[in-house]
Parts: C-alpha cells; sequence; structure tokens
C-alpha cells in the first residue's frame, strides 16, 4: 500500500488552534488541483499561491503534472479558514511527488502563508498554535520568520524561522540548516506613555478611587460636569496598574496575535491593554464575532481596562451585552455555523456626564435641562449594569486658579500610589495561593470566596447590619461592596475588614442603589 504523505499544521478556534493533518495523494488522469476538508475561500486558493510560489523557486508545479492531485484537510468536519495551511500543503505536495528528500514528519508542525515569488509571509495566531504543539506534545514548528519570536517564547518546543520555501527545502535536504531561535526574554512593564495620575491636578477624592479599583481590579464610572478630567483620570488608571505577570502576558498576545495587532517589532503586548472604542462602535467590534468570529474590545482589553467615555451614548445593546462577560470574565460568541469563547476579564472605567447639557447639580453652571430629559439620559444605563460597576465617583470643577498653580515636581504622589497598590495586589495574590484558587485580585472573587476569605472585624459586623437595615442593596451589590472594602483593608494593610473601610466601600455604591 502507497503511503501518503502526513503534514501536521493548525486551525484557529476561538483564542485556541486545533491539530490540523495535510494530506497529499496523485492519481493517473487528466490534470487537477483539488484541496478538500472544508476549506473557506482563503484555503481554496491556497493552490494558486503555492502552485506560483513553486514556480518561482525553481521546483515542479502542480500546474505541470499531468495528474490528478488531491490535498486533504483532517478532520473534515472542521472547517478551515485562512492562509496559513499554503506551507504545509506546498511541503505535502513536494513530498508526495518526490521532488523532496523524505524525513520524520511526526513532532513537526507547519503554518505559513505563500507569497508568488516564494517567501512566506507572517499569519496570525501563531502563539496559540505553539501552544497547541508544545500540548500534544510536538517538538518543532515551522513558522513565517516574523512570527517566530512567538512561537519561541514556549517551553518545551523549538521555533524555526522560515523566510522561503527555499530555505525549508534546503534545511531538510541539508544543504543549509535553519537553526532554532532562542527563547526570548519577556519583561513586564508599564505602557510606555501616557497620561500620568501627577498629571492631574486636585481630585484627591478620585484619585482614591482610582487607586481603590486599581489595587482590586474593580469597575469604576466617572461622573461630573465636562472638562473636569474625567478622561485623563481613566487614562491615568493605566499609568497605576500593576504590570502584568508572564502568564498574563502571554494571555494577552495571545488574543491579540489572532486579532492581527501584533507586529516584527513589537511580538508581545509587555502592559496591560488600554481599549477605548468610540461610541458608535458595533456590538460585534465591541463583543467580538463575524462569519470567523475575532475577539472584539472587551476580549483585547483582557487583563487591562476597557474605557468608554461618554457611556449614555453608547447603544443599548452594546451596553446591556457587557453584563454577562462583566460577570463571568469570558464572553460566548454563537453563530449559525461557529460558537466560540473568548476571554475578557477586563476592568471597566466608564464616563459620562449628569445629563444631556452635562451641568446637573453644578455649582456654578446651571444646567438647561428639563427633568424629564434628565431622568431618560440617566435611564441609558440600566440598574443591572450599574449594579456591576463597584466604585462610582462623582468628579467636580477644579477652580482654575488652582490650574495656574506650577507644579512641584519634587511633591510626585504616583510612586506612593503606586506602592500602596504593588502591596495589596501582593497580599491578595499570598491569599489566594494559599489556598490554590486561580485568581488574580479581590474583584475576581465568587460570592463563595467572599463568604469563606472575609473577615469583618466587630464594628464592621455591627455597621453592616445597620446599613443593611436603612438600606436597599442587592445580593450583587453586597457581595461587591464587600470585595471593594476588602481592597481598601488590603490597601491598609490591615488584617481584617474595619468598619472605615465598610463605610468608604459602600459610599461608592450610593448611586447605584438610588437609580
Amino acid at each position: 500500500m502507497r503511503v501518503v504523505p502526513k503534514i501536521f499544521s493548525a486551525e484557529i478556534d476561538g483564542i485556541d488552534a486545533e491539530c490540523i493533518e495535510v494530506e497529499a495523494d496523485l492519481n493517473v488522469g487528466l490534470h487537477s488541483f483539488n484541496i478538500v476538508g472544508l476549506a473557506d475561500k482563503a484555503v481554496s486558493e491556497a493552490k494558486e499561491r503555492v502552485n506560483s510560489a513553486l514556480k518561482n523557486s525553481g521546483i515542479k508545479p502542480p500546474s505541470r503534472e499531468n495528474r490528478k492531485i488531491t490535498i486533504n484537510l483532517a478532520p473534515a468536519d472542521i472547517k478551515k479558514a485562512g492562509s496559513r495551511f499554503d506551507l504545509p500543503i506546498a511541503v505535502a505536495y513536494l513530498l508526495a511527488t518526490g521532488q523532496m528528500r523524505p524525513f520524520d514528519t511526526s513532532g513537526k508542525i507547519f503554518v505559513g502563508e505563500l507569497s508568488l515569488d516564494g517567501n512566506v509571509r507572517p499569519i496570525n495566531g501563531v502563539l496559540s498554535i505553539a501552544r497547541l504543539a508544545a500540548r500534544i506534545g510536538f517538538e518543532e514548528i515551522f513558522v513565517p520568520s516574523e512570527n517566530c519570536a512567538e512561537a519561541a517564547v514556549v517551553e518545551s518546543i523549538r521555533a524555526f524561522p522560515v523566510r522561503s520555501l527555499q530555505a525549508l527545502l534546503d534545511h531538510f535536504e541539508s544543504r543549509n540548516t535553519i537553526n532554532p531561535i532562542p527563547r526570548p526574554n519577556i519583561v513586564p512593564s508599564r505602557p510606555p506613555s501616557g497620561v500620568s495620575i501627577d498629571d492631574i491636578r486636585g481630585q484627591d477624592a478620585a484619585k482614591r478611587a482610582l487607586t481603590i479599583a486599581a489595587a482590586g481590579g474593580h469597575n469604576i464610572l466617572l461622573s461630573g460636569p465636562p472638562g473636569t478630567g474625567k478622561t485623563m483620570l481613566a487614562e491615568a488608571l493605566a499609568s497605576i496598574l500593576p504590570p502584568p505577570s508572564h502568564e498574563e502576558i502571554l494571555e494577552i498576545t495571545q488574543i491579540h496575535s489572532i486579532a492581527g495587532f501584533t507586529a516584527k517589532d513589537t511580538p508581545f503586548i509587555y502592559w496591560r491593554p488600554f481599549r477605548s472604542p468610540h461610541h458608535s462602535a458595533s456590538t460585534v467590534s465591541i463583543i467580538g464575532g463575524g462569519a470567523n468570529p475575532k475577539p472584539g474590545e472587551i476580549s483585547l482589553a483582557h487583563r487591562g481596562i476597557l474605557f468608554l467615555d461618554e457611556l449614555p451614548e453608547f447603544h443599548k445593546d452594546v451596553l446591556e451585552s457587557l453584563r454577562q462577560p462583566l460577570e463571568d470574565g469570558t464572553v460566548r460568541v454563537a453563530r449559525a455555523k461557529k460558537s466560540v469563547s473568548f476571554p475578557a476579564r477586563f476592568m471597566l472605567a466608564a464616563a459620562m456626564n449628569p445629563c444631556p447639557c452635562g451641568y446637573f447639580e453644578d455649582a456654578e453652571k446651571e444646567c438647561s435641562c428639563t427633568a424629564h430629559e434628565i431622568l431618560r439620559y440617566q435611564k441609558k444605563i440600566s440598574g443591572p449594569l450599574l449594579d456591576r460597576i463597584d466604585i462610582q465617583i462623582h468628579v467636580p470643577r477644579i477652580p482654575i486658579a488652582d490650574l495656574r498653580v506650577p507644579r512641584d515636581a519634587t511633591q510626585s504622589t504616583s510612586p506612593a500610589i503606586v506602592g500602596k497598590i504593588s502591596a495589596a495586589r501582593a497580599l491578595q495574590r499570598s491569599r489566594f495561593s494559599s489556598i490554590k484558587i486561580p485568581i488574580h485580585s479581590n474583584s475576581e472573587m465568587s460570592s463563595k470566596t467572599v463568604d469563606a476569605m472575609i473577615q469583618l472585624d466587630n464594628s464592621a459586623e455591627t455597621f453592616l447590619k445597620h446599613a443593611l437595615e436603612k438600606s436597599f442593596i442587592s445580593p450583587r451589590g453586597y457581595y461587591r461592596a464587600l470585595k471593594v472594602a476588602q481592597t481598601i483593608a488590603d490597601i491598609d494593610g490591615a488584617p481584617s475588614i474595619k468598619k472605615e473601610h465598610l463605610a468608604e466601600a459602600f459610599h461608592y455604591r450610593l448611586k447605584t442603589e438610588t437609580y
């Protein structure tokens, strides 16, 4: 029985990858070149790219074979999309026609798009494919040279950069060996540029709220008149967040790689992302989806910040679609042909005016809106969505005289704030690792974890009892207030939650319960 060459490649499914076998078979008959196995248009067009790439590399192409050529992509029930199968199809064809020395294909995986001159172009999702290869026991991965750093970061696998089809052929013919690249060094960092919290004058209450939000990963809503610094405060939040861990960098990069947002000079995302979509954005662009589902803004903000400026101006269906991801940290995109899950563990930072004109309850400028207009504007943000926002803070107007005071470089508060946040996060990591819970911050605790881990002293117990008797709060709001109080206690280095910690946490939820 004739042996059919079998090359291994991969298909992207959500942010993960699935192993695909590429088989090539030649039969007698009139010339034809067919690709089977539920391939989309881009995969079907691979036969034209492969044909030209082989011809321009000085190799006999399929068009000169007076035989019937069949390429099978298995399993046949998985839809294949994209151009990453060009390289494995070419290798399978060369082995089937005897134009390439046979080699042991087990333990090797090939991906890459071919240009018409035989060079190999970069593709999306290489990090996901490399992690798949390591998980199922592959030892070598051959990828476009521009994507090789992504693959090399995965332990237990060797990544070979392929510049052209001819270079790959020379490697297996032992004419010019391709060496695997060393594992890149990943150094977590903060965003390279942006607004610092020291750039903001005054607003001590808002800065305190930002500190708590950053320390516990809590959602925050900034409300106030136009021009009071709400957007700057949200942008400054990114500068005080702790750098991501090594595993978080891989998670972030994996999502951005699939979306096509990594580059040769920046193969990894070393800092927490800050995504700020326009209020006209569609539900698909925010949540994710499409014919071949891709991650949306909430997934691109994974382990970072999703900033929604002018919150009431977003379409209502967009805002309501955030409710489930804010609870679960994942989003499932269901389509007629495919259903995939994307991670979406992000901090929501939102900003809004209190009314259409922006001056409701402003001390200096009179509001021109009617009561009906104000109510209708505020009702654009539903109660269930507000209930998921842990911290809500009013950002008042700053006197112009305060803005004209010269800055004193020696009075920087940023290092002290960053130090408090880092110490609080360290306490949380220690607490969760001691009981082996795979979460990173207080905001990720479930209600069961809150009941088991959060300790209140006597004064806090008494305060909580009175607070619950005098005000309405939903069960979700109750647990979220406790998580914020725990974060405040962590900032203070307190072993248990005190009355003042609970009082401050409930203060940030008063607006939610009055809507």
